[in-house]
């Protein structure tokens, strides 16, 4: 696996710290790494509120990409809260394919490092409404 995968995770895992901020938002639970198409990592947290004021680490991360002037993804990590790679949700998957609707099939993504499963959003995703 390359090593990149490694640095992804780093990168999230440095971010991850579960916390209370509020008695309405928690944030830290799932954190999130992007490679972008410059080599760039961008990083990410979930913040949950008792609403649907909310986001998905990966969306997170994509966001602060798109802030900081880039809009192409190369790959995507999810940590979740017991320190596994896990997938995106839908609304995270779904993102990624109206945000490059022409090669959305090949973000790849990190399912599980433990394994070495890797997947294209392709293969989550192989017939979006796109």
């Amino acid at each position: 696996m390359e090593k990149i995968w490694e640095i992804l995770i780093q990168s999230a895992k440095e971010v991850q710290a579960e916390r209370k901020i509020s008695g309405y938002v928690e944030a830290g639970g799932v954190a999130a790494a992007i490679l972008s198409a410059s080599g760039k990592i961008y990083v990410g947290v979930c913040v949950d509120t008792c609403s649907t004021l909310g986001i998905c680490a990966e969306r997170n991360a994509i966001f602060n990409m798109i802030t900081n002037g880039e809009h192409e993804i190369k790959k995507v990590v999810a940590i979740m809260p017991d320190g596994k790679t896990g997938a995106p949700c839908g609304a995270c998957r779904e993102l990624m394919v109206q945000l490059m609707p022409d090669s959305y099939k090949e973000i790849e993504v990190l399912m599980d490092f433990e394994a070495g499963e890797i997947v294209t959003l392709g293969d989550l995703t192989p017939r979006w409404w796109i």
